[in-house]
């Protein structure tokens, strides 16, 4: 998953600049859904770092207003995103469209289908010191425990870098974006972005932090990349049907892998590659990942099919990443010390 890059990557990267910004407002965001061959919001070269503004879309899909929302919480008007105002009136969602506002896209000059686009994840910063976890009747794992809507806003203490959860509770942060996607297949027209796919789209994959390379597959020309739908933290399966939802400005790195064709997305991170399964049904997401996994590790360990079917059950851990977005996520995770040699990766250089 380290090679065939179109820059040089054994040089060290850290960029305190980016080479572009994308700000958020009605021009640049779509909401609820993602489609492919828009207008770009951006076009870059690979290897460029661009800052994207994300918003939330808590506290705009409501009858109120963001600033009436955020009140109702004891939020002063002035600590309300203006581009959140901006996008609630001047934004209309389509008929049947899903929540998330995504910014983009962003065209990578180059990409083919057929390619392969690195994100790695250099940096993300908070827009604001508050999300909500936000569910109710219906949500979640269990859509018939609650009775009544349940809208809870968290405050962040970010010199401390821990969520507020209650007097006696404090959550390490650990911040990523839900959705990161390129536009999917032409032959799937509008698709909503409440479920994952190939594209990648609301995967909710925590492992998605600052220090993280997301591998997705390219199907378009430009690649067309959205990013939305921020998290301050998250457990796995995000299992009341959210997170600590807040607008987030994440930095990345965009590499293009010419002629690398993969399935479904893939995470590296500097401990470990991520292997990743998509189904409606979680016994079969759990398959697809587990044959991506020996998939991987004849392609790029050069293990017999009889090893890597072995080394998945001693070494590789699984998990349920999303459980709740219709389409099941289902990872397998591979630690990389198991191996006695690895590919340089970008993060631990740095």
């Amino acid at each position: 998953m380290s090679k065939d890059i179109t820059t040089d990557t054994n040089q060290q990267i850290k960029h305190s600049v980016p080479d572009a910004t994308l700000r958020s407002g009605p021009d640049t965001v779509l909401w609820g859904y993602i489609a492919a061959n828009l207008p770009p919001a951006l076009s870059i070269k690979s290897a460029a770092v661009v800052e994207i503004e994300a918003l939330s879309h808590q506290g705009l899909t409501t009858q109120k207003d963001p600033e009436k929302f955020f009140a109702s919480y004891g939020i002063p008007g002035a600590e309300v995103l203006s581009d959140a105002k901006a996008v609630f009136s001047g934004v209309k969602r389509p008929k049947g469209a899903s929540v998330h506002i995504l910014t983009g896209p962003i065209y990578i000059e180059g990409a083919e289908p057929g390619d392969t686009l690195e994100v790695r994840v250099l940096d993300i910063r908070f827009r604001v010191p508050y999300g909500v976890n936000n569910t109710g009747p219906g949500k979640g794992v269990l859509p018939k425990l609650l009775k009544e809507p349940s809208a809870k806003l968290i405050r962040l203490d970010l010199e401390r870098r821990v969520a507020l959860f209650s007097s006696e509770i404090e959550i390490p942060l650990n911040p990523f974006m839900g959705i990161m996607a390129v536009s999917p297949p032409t032959s799937l027209g509008l698709v909503s972005s409440t479920p994952p796919g190939a594209w990648g789209g609301n995967m909710d994959l925590k492992f998605l932090g600052a220090g993280s390379s997301l591998y997705l597959p390219v199907f378009n020309n430009g690649a067309q990349f959205f990013t939305g739908d921020g998290h301050a933290v998250q457990g796995d399966g995000e299992v009341d049907g959210g997170a600590i939802e807040i607008s987030l400005a994440p930095k990345l790195q965009f590499l293009l892998h010419k002629g690398k064709t993969i399935k479904l997305p893939r995470v590296e991170t500097a401990t470990d590659y991520l292997l990743t399964g998509l189904s409606v049904d979680l016994n079969e997401a759990t398959r697809i990942a587990l044959q991506e996994t020996v998939d991987f590790l004849q392609a790029e360990k050069g293990l017999t099919a009889a090893d890597a079917y072995a080394l998945s059950s001693l070494a590789v851990d699984l998990g349920i990443g999303e459980a709740v977005d219709i389409v099941n996520l289902v990872y397998a995770k591979i630690p990389k010390n198991i191996f006695r040699s690895n590919p340089p990766f970008w993060a631990s250089t740095e």
